[in-house]
């Protein structure tokens, strides 16, 4: 059986140039923030089909919080990006520690239904057990 998608469509979209994600100093320790996007869209880089779903951030910040707006910014910059769904949950979470190199953070994208099939992908990170690069 011929496979349809290419290592090119597997890798679509993972190195995007994306907008930075601003920070702020954070003021008090040991308490988690959670960010909900419930308007996330992408395209599938094979089909050119929009993706949607909705991505929900939990993290302990350390020295720095993720400023909103820049996120939101940096979100919608996935808009026309064609990025497999597995990718764009870890890429989002890689480029959440890089700017704010969190305690921990979990990244879970729930994705709408087509074709009848359900995507639910979770990615984590800790400070602890990855070292302290992101």
């Amino acid at each position: 059986m011929k496979r349809q998608y290419t290592d090119e469509h597997a890798s679509a979209g993972v190195r995007a140039p994306l907008p930075e994600i601003e920070t702020w100093p954070n003021q008090y320790p040991g308490y988690e923030i959670e960010i909900v996007l419930p308007e996330f869209t992408s395209v599938c880089p094979k089909t050119g089909l929009p993706d949607h779903g909705e991505l929900t951030l939990r993290y302990v910040p350390d020295k720095l919080c993720l400023e909103l707006k820049s996120l939101k910014m940096y979100m919608l910059a996935y808009r026309n990006l064609g990025i497999f769904q597995e990718n764009v949950v870890n890429r989002f979470l890689r480029d959440i520690v890089k700017a704010c190199q969190p305690m921990e953070a979990t990244l879970i994208g729930e994705f709408t239904p087509r074709g009848g099939v359900y995507t639910k992908i979770t990615a984590s990170w800790n400070k602890k057990r990855h070292g302290r690069k992101g």
